[in-house]
């Protein structure tokens, strides 16, 4: 069946669109990593690319606006939440997210998918302990071909999400950049199932193209790719779906219990993607992981650890990591980081957020995320540097 929707001339590879464009500047010498820029609708994205996460449409402790004069090129947005509140078609008659969260720069949504991985096995340390089995509260309700059936956490309702709605939501939602509807398997799968998944996942993200396909919509659609840590699988997906005109691939699923297991996979992935279209890794963008996966070849990848690091007190500084709450930092009127043009750091004290973190003001808050948030789009900037000068 799938052999036959491959070879559908309208799904085959003949990628025309002249409102999305990814042009590669210069591939390193020493390693894969490279430099490029994605165009989109609503600007250009420099990569690699740090994406942050905002799953109701809003970096948590900031107003988008903020985020605009930060200069976050991309953000991501989580399809199933916006579904349940607001609900993409609200989005949708507020002329589409980029209006509704008055945000100018681009923006990429998930299908959803992932919501079948975290509410029936819970999360990454969760699942890793339960050895691949489902939670007895999973609001999963079903899982079969035509899609997945949730129950709402918000009010018990029953929603059926399949590669076409999920479609249909993103078009709704409208996006800049969207991704194929599929499921997401804990790490502790054995092999049989892990096959059969791969093998369903690769038909809803032909239904996700097949839907696309009908009203483009000024969209890009990535596949993403699966197969767990098996090589074998994961060769077999990239040649599936890099059949397919796909915009661009994600590269998602369960990528390894530690870092080594995850470079280890994506050193034997890397030459396989098609390197004439941009790709991400999904759910990836704490520190050590950048400086292991920008030399394999990511172009863009997502990630909440700077924001949730700084909503705990724990700000990103060219020395490591910098604890609000350290001895001394009560009487420093210094900034975070000297040198730092954020925000906070331009214009208050370390002595100052120390204060309102210890009061358990929200300004505290937004401050700390600012400063994180800045500080990766820097590191993002001094690693295209540094690929243009031959240093990695």
């Amino acid at each position: 069946m799938l052999e036959n929707i491959i070879n559908n001339k309208n799904i085959i590879n003949n990628n025309l669109n002249n409102f999305f464009k990814f042009e590669i500047i210069y591939k390193s010498k020493k390693s894969r990593a490279r430099v490029g820029r994605i165009y989109t609708p609503h600007g250009i994205i420099d990569t690699p690319c740090f994406v942050g996460v905002g799953t109701n449409g809003t970096i948590k402790a900031l107003d988008n606006k903020s985020l605009d004069e930060l200069g976050l090129q991309l953000m991501f947005a989580n399809t199933y939440h916006l579904i349940l509140q607001p609900g993409s078609k609200l989005i949708q008659n507020a002329g589409g997210i980029h209006k509704f969260i008055n945000r100018k720069n681009p923006i990429i949504t998930d299908s959803g998918g992932f919501q079948v991985f975290s509410l029936a096995y819970g999360g990454v340390a969760q699942e890793l302990k339960s050895k691949g089995q489902k939670k007895h509260d999973s609001s999963v309700l079903k899982i079969n071909e035509e899609g997945v059936l949730f129950r709402s956490y918000r009010d018990g309702a029953k929603i059926l999400l399949t590669p076409e709605t999920s479609i249909q939501a993103q078009k709704e939602i409208g996006a800049d950049i969207i991704v194929s509807f599929d499921e997401l398997l804990p790490y502790n799968t054995d092999q049989k199932q892990l096959l059969k998944s791969l093998d369903r996942t690769h038909r809803w993200e032909t239904r996700s193209l097949i839907e696309h396909k009908k009203n483009i919509n000024n969209q890009a659609l990535y596949a993403v790719l699966h197969g767990g840590i098996d090589k074998d699988l994961r060769k077999k997906s990239v040649e599936t779906l890099s059949k397919l005109d796909f915009d661009g691939f994600a590269i998602g699923g369960s990528v390894g219990k530690n870092r080594t297991e995850m470079f280890e996979m994506l050193n034997f992935l890397m030459p396989y993607v098609p390197e004439d279209k941009p790709n991400h890794l999904l759910g990836i963008g704490d520190l050590e992981s950048i400086s292991g996966i920008i030399p394999l070849g990511i172009d863009t990848f997502d990630s909440s650890h700077p924001t949730r690091a700084a909503r705990h007190g724990l700000l990103f500084t060219k020395n490591g990591l910098l604890r609000v709450f350290k001895s001394g930092n009560a009487n420093n009127f210094g900034p975070i980081e000297a040198g730092c043009n954020c925000p906070a750091c331009k214009n208050y004290s370390l002595a100052y957020i120390y204060h309102l973190f210890k009061s358990h003001e929200l300004a505290g808050l937004t401050l700390a995320t600012m400063h994180n948030i800045y500080f990766m789009i820097e590191l993002m900037k001094s690693y295209r540097e540094k690929i243009l000068n031959g240093e990695i």
